[in-house]
């Protein structure tokens, strides 16, 4: 679990450190918000594109020989930003590599990972492992400036490339098991395959609680993605010195790092919609408090706490929601698709954010929608229906399995011996 998490923290870095290099390019060559932004976007929408694809192979083959050579090829992607020379199209094109070689170290890897390998308190597991990401943005605003201070925006991509990928490859290496993944089963069953309860894969296509969480994920995703990628921006904006934004942007980090723990432990014991949906929902107060005219010094540092304790807390509902819904039979595609949203909404999040500031004149028309985005997601995830209990199910005219929801008040009686007639 530890190198899961590690993984995830590895994964995050570029998203948590994108907004430290605004400035110095935009000194160095000029560019706007809006350039600075897409490139961010493109690597996401390429994310999206493949994340399907990355779970058909998890699903054949495990985490491990997905996730190995793709640390190495993205250590090398980040390090390549090193060689930027102010051309746009280089910018899109590292970008472009970068998104496609970045997808096999995603949250599909992880959190398939994980979720197979835990029978009981999954959401806590799940909580520990994404908490990889919260730890990122604790760590990475405040490394990657004083890195840029000392060394220059150059060196600092193959630093962060080279020390964190490193040691991020080495702990996967030499903990990153697939203990439970066999071709078609799973741990615990000796000498033939474990059922695997889920939906199949045009199930869960017709399946409209998992289009409800995809929905609600896709929304705030790409607002909180958005307020991720233009924190430290809008934080010098409102007067806040680099050096004390790169700070602030840290403590999201540590909030998203209890907001992981405590979410797991809830999830576990209460209903994961209402969890999900009341976490999801509280993001739009970090927005609102973030609006020129209401925001102060004090209610920043609230705004900030917030957003990082439900921004933080998206994959792992999504996730935990996903394997709830869809079981875990074909869980790497479903989750897949998943992914691919989560990433299509992280590429138009900070492109609205930029759109906002270069056309608008500032973001509080984006916070603003921000929080309106937000409400509505709570507001699907509170409203979904009982997810399916994998213990009640019966089987169809083709053999397939077909679970009952938990609510179903003749799944008992069903599996209970009738008296005989007469």
């Amino acid at each position: 679990m530890l190198a899961a998490s590690m993984g995830f923290s590895f994964f995050s870095l570029m998203i948590a450190s994108t907004g430290l290099f605004f400035d110095p390019l935009n000194k160095a060559f000029g560019w706007s918000r809006t350039l600075l932004s897409s490139g961010a976007s493109i690597a996401t929408v390429l994310t999206a594109v493949l994340s399907p694809f990355f779970g058909v192979l998890i699903d054949r083959h495990g985490s491990r020989r997905i996730v190995l050579p793709g640390l190495l090829v993205t250590m090398a992607s980040i390090a390549a930003f090193s060689l930027i020379n102010g051309s746009a199209a280089q910018w899109f094109g590292l970008w472009s590599v970068f998104g496609f070689v970045a997808v096999s170290i995603k949250s599909t890897a992880w959190t398939a990972a994980v979720l197979k390998a835990f029978e009981r308190s999954k959401g806590l597991a799940l909580g520990l492992t994404l908490a990889g990401a919260a730890v990122a943005q604790a760590i990475v605003p405040p490394l990657t400036n004083w890195l840029i201070v000392t060394m220059g925006w150059r060196a600092t991509f193959v630093w962060l490339a080279v020390g964190w990928g490193g040691l991020t490859f080495l702990l996967c290496f030499f903990c990153l098991f697939d203990r439970d993944h066999k071709r078609g089963g799973y741990a615990g069953v000796e000498g033939s395959q474990a059922i695997v309860d889920g939906l199949e894969r045009h199930e869960a296509l017709r399946d409209s609680a998992l289009w409800r969480v995809g929905i609600s994920n896709f929304v705030v995703m790409a607002m909180t993605m958005g307020l991720t990628i233009h924190l430290f921006p809008i934080l010098t904006n409102a007067g806040v010195s680099r050096t004390n934004a790169a700070w602030l942007s840290s403590l999201a980090g540590l909030a998203g790092i209890a907001g992981k723990v405590i979410t797991g432990y809830l999830l576990d014991r209460y209903k994961a919609n209402w969890v999900g949906g009341l976490t999801l929902g509280a993001a739009a107060l970090a927005f609102l408090l973030l609006i020129n005219g209401i925001r102060s010094p004090s209610l920043i540092i609230v705004a900030l706490l917030v957003n990082g304790y439900a921004a933080g807390t998206k994959t792992q509902i999504t996730g935990f929601l996903t394997a709830s819904y869809g079981g875990l039979r074909n869980f790497g595609v479903i989750y897949g698709v998943m992914a691919a949203l989560m990433a299509l909404a992280s590429g138009v999040g900070p492109l609205l954010g930029g759109l906002s500031y270069d056309y608008l004149g500032g973001y509080d028309a984006f916070l603003a929608l921000g929080a309106a985005g937000c409400l509505l997601g709570g507001f699907l995830m509170i409203t979904l229906p009982a997810y399916p209990d994998w213990a009640l199910r019966e089987t169809d005219n083709t053999g397939a399995r077909v679970p009952k929801t938990s609510d179903d008040k003749q799944s008992l009686g069903e599996l209970e011996p009738k008296p005989e007639q007469g």
